[in-house]
């Protein structure tokens, strides 16, 4: 493996992804959590602390908060990011030449694990800047300590973006892994990994917490503070008072704890080139290694030095569909809306389910019958959210099929753009109701208006989240990034991301979001798409 060229390929598909708009927006993210990290003194809420207490904004705490907060965000939304690295190779045919080329398949996914790599360290670079600037504008310690405050980064959020880079790029290569599904499987595999990180007993150090707890906590006794009065949490919690500082001065990483760094950025170089073993390199004979190389028949063209004179040259495709220089041969048929609209929204929800498979169709079928079946009281309210996570790949399609497909251009001319796109979202509305229409049935029959209307707010609201995210970032994956953790915030008990209405009172009332703001924002939500889409309607 070449040294020279697998940093040249590295770098150049890491300075392709800065030109993005995406990158752009990431970092901005990244800023906005190390603005998160160190609340202002008397803010009630707080990323990290240890009972009622906190570090002074020095450079150690204010740099091992910033890491430790970084550390679950890039395995999240990082993993997001930077998952389509192979996708797009495939997507732009650059691995057809790529497959021609002598490149070895092992370099090819070594420079990509570093490009990912690359991309994820600067946006932990981002952050560190900007835990130093928040630590001058708190304004508790002015004192700059540049390794305690670039040491966490080093030692417990690089490790993490490495097993990060290296789990999105196994993913990418994976059969099962490697669609939709996987993007969902990876938020339970990130929950895991963050309470289990979060763990003294986690193998390899976990995420670090355990050494920073360890180095608080006997800081804490030493200056004689209660270190009984509550544990340590990691994550966006709200404080019934401030919390009350004290100076920590930062831990110093043991050899062991070294150590267990270097295994997991080893584990992750390890899990990166695994695919090697079954990825072809985009061969279209080899598309597994281990089954045999299939012959690859070439497409039926026409002969054209046997076409007669003034015959427009026809190619004939697989399926016999057929393409033609000699122009549109079907009689264009004008109708009025009326007649027109409700065939669009029929086209646009068989483009939406087209090629579901007859297993999530049975999946549908039995969760609707389950809810029928119910008898428990309030059990039929509490299979809603069951029933609304089933369709997020499909709810992903929204704004994104026709770039993906690679129609847009074709779709640029279209007279009817508002009207197109309002028949897109109604058709995810159809959906989104269809599925979840059991629970609304099981509602109405018992008199739980109260419930019907989070009911009808959610069904307006989720699809035009998925039409907006869709729309602005021509990807799947974005909306898959953001439903599945709003979907299990409230369904876990947060209140502030209820928008489904499962949350109750003892007296039946709502806890979470009320159905009007929902509803409301849905609404509002549709209508920047359809404004969006109206004034740029030929952008592809």
């Amino acid at each position: 493996m070449n040294p020279a060229l697998l940093a040249v390929l590295a770098w150049g598909d890491f300075r392709d992804r800065v030109r993005r708009p995406a990158y752009a927006v990431t970092l901005l993210a990244a800023i906005l959590l190390g603005y998160l990290a160190v609340p202002a003194a008397d803010s009630h809420w707080a990323i990290v602390q240890l009972g009622s207490y906190r570090g002074l904004y020095n450079s150690a705490y204010v740099g091992t908060a910033t890491a430790l907060a970084s550390t679950l965000w890039l395995l999240l939304g990082g993993f997001y990011v930077v998952r389509n690295t192979i996708a797009r190779d495939e997507s732009t045919n650059v691995g057809q030449l790529l497959a021609a080329t002598p490149l070895r398949t092992t370099a090819y996914l070594a420079a990509k694990f570093f490009s990912n790599v690359l991309v994820l360290s600067s946006m932990l670079v981002v952050l560190a800047v900007t835990a130093l600037v928040m630590q001058l504008a708190r304004g508790e310690s002015t004192s700059v300590d540049p390794v305690a405050l670039l040491l966490p980064f080093a030692v417990m959020a690089f490790p993490v973006v490495v097993l990060t880079a290296s789990a999105a790029l196994f993913f990418e290569l994976t059969p099962v892994l490697k669609t939709g599904a996987g993007n969902v499987i990876w938020f339970f595999c990130w929950l895991v990994a963050a309470l289990a990180g979060q763990s003294p007993r986690a193998p390899l150090g976990g995420l670090g917490v355990p050494v920073v707890v360890e180095s608080i906590g006997t800081e804490m006794l030493a200056r004689g503070l209660d270190v009984t009065g509550g544990e340590f949490s990691l994550g966006l919690t709200y404080l019934d008072e401030p919390l009350v500082p004290f100076e920590w001065l930062g831990f110093t990483p043991s050899a062991e704890f070294l150590l267990t760094r270097l295994a997991l950025i080893g584990i992750g170089l390890a899990v990166a080139l695994l695919p090697v073993l079954w990825f072809g390199r985009f061969d279209p004979a080899r598309v597994n290694r281990f089954l045999p190389r299939r012959p690859v028949a070439p497409p039926a063209w026409s002969d054209d030095e046997h076409r007669a004179p003034g015959v427009p040259s026809i190619a004939v495709l697989e399926g016999g569909a057929f393409s033609t220089r000699g122009g549109p041969r079907t009689a264009v048929v004008r109708g009025g809306a009326l007649v027109v609209f409700p065939r669009l929204v029929v086209g646009e929800l068989h483009i939406l389910v087209q090629g579901v498979s007859k297993w999530w169709w049975a999946g549908t079928g039995f969760w609707t019958a389950l809810t029928f079946a119910a008898t428990v009281p309030g059990l039929s309210r509490l299979m809603l959210p069951l029933a609304w996570i089933w369709p997020v790949l499909l709810w992903s399609r929204l704004g994104t099929q026709r770039h993906e497909s690679g129609v847009q251009a074709l779709l640029g001319p279209y007279p009817g753009v508002r009207m197109r796109v309002v028949a897109e979202w109604i058709a995810g509305v159809l959906l989104t109701a269809g599925v979840g229409g059991a629970v609304a049935v099981r509602m109405a029959w018992v008199g739980d208006l109260t419930g019907l209307a989070s009911w009808g707010a959610a069904a307006l609201f989720i699809p035009s989240l998925a039409l907006l995210l869709g729309s602005l970032s021509r990807t799947h994956r974005v909306f898959q990034a953001v439903y599945v953790p709003l979907w299990y915030g409230g369904f876990s008990g947060l209140p502030l991301l209820d928008f489904m209405g499962v949350l109750r009172g003892r007296d039946g009332s709502l806890l979470g979001v009320p159905p009007d703001v929902v509803a409301t924002a849905g609404v509002a939500l549709v209508t920047v798409v359809v404004l969006l889409a109206a004034r740029r309607p030929l952008r592809a």
